[in-house]
């Protein structure tokens, strides 16, 4: 590997090779086994003469931190871990926003019994059919110049998006309304960036999704939170002087009811007098398991003030962190630069391999087999739920939510179905609004676990 070397001088050029390196050793910055550059091409690389390293490795070898392989090279020997590096005085300070807002959850680890909301299953993830796109997107000819594509997104997935957001949501969409993200929330970041100064009013849902309202904090947004019943966002609640509303009409989350019509019409009406932005998520929509689909918000928009926001993380998987927004044609260019000076855009690989995987039919075969595994899922865990458990009353999606007892500690809950194996949000972190309950995912918990996690969830509700 390369190896940063610096001379200060021209005086004990060996003996500053040596100690440059012993030390990167010892710190652990060239790790056991670790291969050094070449005698020749180190001398070369410093200007110095190769005799002058060779006696710098010969040092270092004759005090046991390198060891030399005939036709293999020089190596780190055996046995050095590096000592931990002094931490640097933090000199810096974050804005104190940074310190307002909840760590990220820690999701590598898989539990026993995964009740976890918004997790698919990825296990059943048709992963020879995308192995096969991505490849062949990642060969010379596909991937062309190889340069910066358009911040907006890879024309041919732009066009599938909008091609199937038309048909399956009743959303009508230009393929240049369509920007490309690097998931939901992006989106609603940038939305908010191009349309509000900072300090502006946004209200969001009460309880709600926390990263959105975390973005939005984050972009210098002042959060209000609005409550919701059982027709949804209460419009009456909202404030005056909000100009952004973000909601889930289509499927509140986490509590899973739609949006009734008669608040829809009143929403519009609402944002039309307030010259607001309304921002849909329609996140789960394709998990539609009884009842008639909902129309999308974005469908019933006379004026042009609501964003349509989604994503591919529960449709396909959640480490694509593929998403996407439709905006109307006033915002294009502002969506389009804000892109470009956030992260330019999207991996084209990737977007180019949606794209053929959206066109082929390969998608709509993997949604309808996995919302037929869904549906066995989610009916063993309405049967199987513990009787302190009320669920509140939904048709689709990757959760439910169901509510305790009153006056009952869903976070003490939750840690006690964790010690049991069983990973389960508790209804109150999404907003103190929700009263004590528990939020619980069937997408990443397969069938066969559903049982016995259950029974590990009754002993954590019964205490």
């Amino acid at each position: 590997m390369d190896v940063h070397v610096v001379l200060g001088d021209r005086r004990d050029l060996s003996g500053q090779i040596y100690r440059q390196l012993r030390d990167a050793i010892l710190e652990g910055r060239l790790r056991a086994g670790a291969a050094l550059p070449a005698t020749r091409e180190l001398a070369a690389g410093l200007g110095v003469a190769r005799n002058t390293v060779s006696a710098a490795y010969d040092r270092l070898a004759a005090e046991g931190f390198l060891t030399t392989r005939i036709g293999s090279g020089t190596f780190v020997a055996p046995g050095f871990a590096g000592r931990p590096a002094q931490p640097v005085p933090g000199a810096l300070r974050p804005l104190p926003v940074w310190d307002s807002l909840t760590a990220p959850i820690d999701l590598a680890e898989r539990p026993r019994y995964d009740f976890r909301p918004g997790h698919p299953d990825v296990r059943m993830f048709p992963w020879a059919t995308w192995r096969r796109l991505l490849t062949a997107e990642l060969r010379a000819g596909a991937v062309g110049t190889g340069m910066y594509g358009d911040p907006a997104g890879h024309p041919g997935l732009r066009e599938a998006i909008a091609r199937h957001v038309a048909v399956a949501r009743s959303v009508r969409a230009d393929p240049l309304d369509v920007l490309v993200t690097a998931g939901a929330q992006q989106a609603v970041g940038l939305i908010a960036r191009v349309l509000l100064p900072p300090g502006s009013i946004a209200a969001v849902e009460d309880p709600g999704y926390p990263p959105v309202r975390h973005a939005l904090t984050a972009a210098g947004m002042t959060v209000a939170r609005v409550p919701v019943d059982g027709e949804g966002l209460v419009v009456d609640a909202l404030p005056d002087d909000a100009r952004l509303v973000f909601l889930t009409p289509s499927h509140q989350f986490p509590l899973g009811m739609p949006m009734s019509a008669g608040r829809r019409v009143a929403l519009l009406a609402w944002a039309e007098r307030h010259d607001a932005v309304l921002i849909e998520d329609d996140y789960d929509s394709e998990f539609r398991f009884s009842g008639r689909p909902l129309e999308a918000l974005h469908s019933l928009d006379p004026s042009g003030r609501v964003v349509y926001v989604g994503s591919f993380s529960k449709s396909m998987l959640p480490i694509l962190r593929l998403g996407f927004l439709v905006a109307p044609p006033s915002l294009r260019r502002a969506l389009r630069t804000a892109k470009y000076v956030t992260d330019w855009h999207v991996p084209l690989p990737e977007q180019a391999a949606l794209a053929a995987f959206l066109t082929e039919g390969s998608f709509i075969r993997h949604v309808r087999r996995m919302r037929r595994e869904y549906a066995v899922r989610r009916g063993l865990l309405l049967a199987g739920l513990p009787p302190e458990l009320t669920p509140v009353p939904t048709a689709a999606g990757l959760h439910l939510s169901a509510r305790l007892p009153p006056g009952t500690d869903d976070t003490a809950v939750a840690a006690r179905a964790a010690a049991l194996g069983a990973a389960v949000f508790p209804l109150s972190m999404f907003g103190s609004a929700a009263g004590p309950g528990l939020t619980l995912g069937f997408g990443a918990i397969s069938a066969a676990d559903l049982r016995p996690g259950l029974e590990a969830l009754a002993r954590a509700v019964s205490g």
